[in-house]
Order: C-alpha cells, then structure tokens, then sequence
C-alpha cells in the first residue's frame, strides 16, 4: 500500500491495534484493513522473584503499556506525519494463566502470579483427581485453591480473579470479561456451551463449602465471550491510561482479551481441525485443534480452546531456547576474542546450519536446557546440564543438533501421548518463534520431533500482537456469518508465503534413539537438582554460617 493509503488509513481509523504483554517484551502493532502492519513499538521487561513467586510489579504492567504504545504512535508520527486520534478497533492480549484477585474497590490484592510459577501442585494434583480433568499448576484456579489450602488472609475479600489480558482490558473498557481461549486457562471449558464447566463450578463450590466465603466461584470469574464479539469501548479513563499525549479519542470498539496461546494460533492460521501450531521462545508449547475427545485424563495434556471456542489440546514445556542461547552467547563471546564479531542473525544462522551436518542421533551426546522445572518428566527445579561418554562424537555438529533435540525434548514426550496413546490426527503443523528465522534447520528438527510436516509462513515473525490485531480487525470487518477459520483463510492469508517441510526419516529415528538416552538420563537431571546447589542458595548459606 501507498504512503497516502497508509496515512488516510490511520486519519480515518481503517485500521486495528494489538497490544501483547509477552514474558520478556511488550509490543504494540498497528495494522490496516488490508493486515499490513503500519507501525509498531515495544517494550523490555522481565520477571522479578518476589516472596516466593514470580511477578512483574503493578506499576510496571502500566509503565509497559504505555511506552510500548507511545513508541508505536512516534513511528506512526515520524513514518506518515499523521497523530494517532482514532483506531478501528482495539484487542489485548497477554500471557495465559497465572493468578490477579482483585477486591471491590479494583485494588490487587496479592502480585500478580505468573504462569512461571510452580507453587501449586497440591491445588494441581486434587483438582484433577475431583474434576477428572487435567488442571496444570499455571491455572488461574489451580493459584485461587492453593491460596486457599494456604489460608491465605485475601481469599474472602476476592471479587474478581482475571488473567493479564483481563486486567488490561477491564483498565481500558471497564469491563471485566475475557476471551475464550484465555478463559480456558483459567477454568475448564464446556465446548457445548462454550463456557465454563457448570458441573465443576458446582464440585468447586462444594469442595470448599465449610469456608463460608461471601463468593461462589463462577461469580468471581470473568464473563466468556467469544472471537468476533465485541467486548466494550475504550473509556476516557481508560484513554488516559494507555496514551499519555491525550489524543486518543475514546469509544473505540474492542475485541475479547485473549491469551498469547490464542494469538500465536491466530497469527499462523491455526484454527482448523486437524491444525496444529508450535510457539517456540523461553518455553515452547505446540497446540493441536481436536477433531475428537480426549479419552483419558493426562497431566501432560492441557485441554484448552481457540479463540472461538473450539477444543485444543495442549503440550506446554517450560524450558525450550534459553540453554540454546546462553551457548551460542558463549560462541559469540569467542568470536569476539579472536576479533570476529558476529551479528545476531549471523551466528544462528552459522551454528544452527552446523546441526544439518551432524550424526542423525547427535553422536551419543545428551543435554538438559532446564532452567526451571519441568512439569512434563516431574522435575520441581532444573539445571542446565551437558553430558557425553567417552564414546560419544564430540563434534560442533553434534553438539548444535543435541542441543536443538534437546529443546524439544519434552515437548515431544507430551506430543507423543497424544499422537500415539490418543491417537490425535494432525495433518500440519504452523511453527513459528525466531528459531524459524533461521531457514530450514528449526523446521526440520520440529517435523523430526512431531513426525508431520511443519510450516512457516512469512508472517511468523509478527507474533502475538499482530494476532490479537487479527481478532479485533475480525470483530469489526467479517462478514455476516464468517467464520473465523473462512476470515482468516480467505482475507488473513490468502496470499500469505509458506515454507513446508516434511519430515525426513534419517532425522525422525536419530531423535527417537535421542529420545530413548533424554529418558534413561532424568535421573542425571534429577541428581543434579538434588545436588548442584544455585548460587542463590549459596549464597543464603553464607548469611547463615
């Protein structure tokens, strides 16, 4: 499109505005009717331990926001000398699950808990067993009842449990609703009525009958609504909120909060049935679209929903790219020592194509990338860990391959009970991270992983927020009675490029024999959760001594 176009876009408010709060970075994403994005801005922020839990503060949250769209809104000004005074339509998304209770009066009553957190397996593991369905300890309800065992002094002022992407969504609109997909990681969906679970509302309620507190729990959880509905309008306090300049204008339309799941799906067309989508980052999950029940209850499977409302199931592993990363920052930091700097896309580029030429296992080696624990192979903390035998060949390709195996090592233990034991058809799958910038080398080792064939498309750079942008562009534009899935197929990504490989069969059993040592190795891992104290601990030690 024209630079006039993009400019009488953004005058006339012929666009939509996604905003995602991600784990490492805020990012807002203006884009006109046609999906192309105009501007964007973000902002960094990480997540602080505070008493025990994972958080990031209040005032941070806000702070995000703000400069995210305040840097979206100068490269508007500074591209097409246009201010920002109007928006089509208007969608937040943010990380699923975790835990805000809010009281009466709006305030927080606890810091926002995030789905880091791995505080919760008590809550997890009887809500399971009573409702006979997965409940993974990242669940909004999983935080609200271990809270509870915990006798926590907030749990009977709660008027409201909400998700991030709720939060902001009640600041901007007033409303305190979420979208589907968001919703269902925070309490178990009916996919017949696309809300929550009356049945186990009620087994809730009666679960914790004796306390006597004021709420049941389907009053304190956020109203469901679905992709396409509209879920309010930008308020004047809700204005003042997000632009600081003031030159918003309110009554803008905006779509259901959604969780960053939801938008990953969205962002590569991943609605239908028998579609699936890998987000690989700090954690990697893969989302498949069911086109049958579940027959047994997994703690490896999350059982969550698209934005419309359809039934997901979900693999979630904590740890993916972070071990990748420090290594290749150790390879950085001796290129530079021999006066060869490299820049970001060139190193990957470099040592990811490395693995293309290794042995179809890895050569005997075995790595554990586990920052954090583990919730797939049961480990409450991690290490990262490198091993080899004296037998293994300890070469560069190697190792970049074991390491790349390694990432998506647990993943494939939950994708493997579903593929396998539950016997899950998937005719594709939609990857999409900044691994897959990187041609070829991340596709191949994922189609290895799934044993499918795996697609990029040239957008999966865009990520969440230009998916939620999607969804609220979607709410204003469809058609009458277009589906999201014929929205997104015909409008979204009719011309949109896409990379497909399948699965080559050398690489597909080198990773099952890798398998078969990540296995046998867990009680290294363990060995070394048990035995390899953190320097935080050491040093907790040392003010004790």
């Amino acid at each position: 499109m024209k630079q006039s176009d993009m400019k009488q876009a953004i005058t006339q408010g012929e666009t939509s505005l996604g905003i995602e709060l991600g784990s490492t970075r805020i990012k807002a994403v203006l884009m006109n009717n046609n999906f192309e994005t105009i501007a964007a801005g973000s902002y960094e922020w990480e997540n602080q331990m505070n008493d025990g839990f994972w958080t990031y503060h209040q005032a941070d949250i806000i702070v995000g926001l703000q400069q995210a769209y305040a840097n979206m809104k100068s490269e508007v000004e500074s591209a097409y000398g246009a201010t920002l005074r109007t928006i089509g339509s208007i969608g937040i998304s943010a990380m699923m699950h975790g835990y805000m209770p809010f009281d009466h009066n709006g305030e927080l009553l606890v810091p926002f808990r995030t789905w880091r957190n791995n505080t919760t397996s008590a809550a997890a593991s009887e809500l399971t067993g009573m409702f006979q369905y997965n409940i993974p300890e990242r669940w909004s309800i999983a935080h609200l009842y271990q809270a509870i065992l915990d006798e926590e002094k907030h749990i009977p002022r709660i008027q409201l449990i909400t998700t991030l992407s709720g939060y902001i969504h009640w600041l901007l609109t007033g409303k305190q609703v979420i979208g589907a997909g968001d919703a269902s990681g925070m309490f178990p969906i009916d996919e017949t009525t696309q809300n929550y679970n009356d049945f186990m509302l009620e087994q809730f309620d009666s679960l914790i009958k004796e306390k006597n507190y004021s709420w049941k729990v389907k009053d304190i959880l956020p109203e469901v609504l679905t992709a396409g509905e509209q879920a309010g309008t930008i308020t004047n306090e809700g204005i003042r909120i997000l632009d600081k300049s003031q030159n918003l204008e309110p009554g803008i339309p905006c779509c259901p909060p959604e969780g960053d799941a939801g938008t990953g799906m969205v962002a590569t067309n991943s609605v239908k049935k028998r579609i699936g989508n890998v987000s690989v980052g700090t954690s990697v999950f893969a989302m498949i679209v069911l086109d049958q029940k579940i027959s047994d209850t997994h703690p490896e499977i999350d059982l969550v929903t698209t934005p419309n409302g359809n039934p997901v199931a979900m693999v979630h592993a904590n740890n993916c790219s972070s071990d990748l990363n420090a290594w290749l920052g150790l390879f950085r930091e001796f290129s530079e020592a021999v006066g060869q700097k490299l820049n970001s896309n060139e190193l990957f580029e470099v040592m990811l194509q490395k693995a293309l030429e290794a042995e179809p296992d890895g050569g005997g080696l075995l790595s554990y990338g586990y920052f954090s624990g583990e919730n797939i192979t049961g480990l409450e903390n991690g290490r990262p860990l490198f091993v080899r035998s004296p037998e293994s060949n300890f070469n560069l390709a190697n190792f970049m391959r074991t390491h790349l195996f390694s990432a998506f090592g647990a993943l494939k233990i939950g994708m493997d009970i579903l593929t396998d034991k539950e016997q899950v058809a998937i005719d594709n799958i939609f990857a999409h991270g900044g691994l897959f910038k990187t041609p070829v080398v991340g596709q191949r080792i994922v189609a290895a992983a799934m044993n499918t064939p795996v697609s990029v498309m040239n957008t999966a750079g865009e990520g969440g927020a230009w998916g939620i942008a999607v969804l609220a562009s979607y709410m204003n534009n469809k058609g009458p009675d277009e589906t999201l899935e014929e929205f997104l197929d015909n409008k979204v990504f009719k011309d949109i490029e896409t990379r497909e490989i399948h699965p080559d069969r050398a690489d597909v059993e080198g990773f099952e024999v890798f398998m078969e040592r990540y296995k046998k190795g867990l009680i290294i891992e363990q060995t070394a959760v048990d035995h390899l104290t953190t320097a935080n601990a050491i040093g907790e030690q040392v003010k004790v001594n």
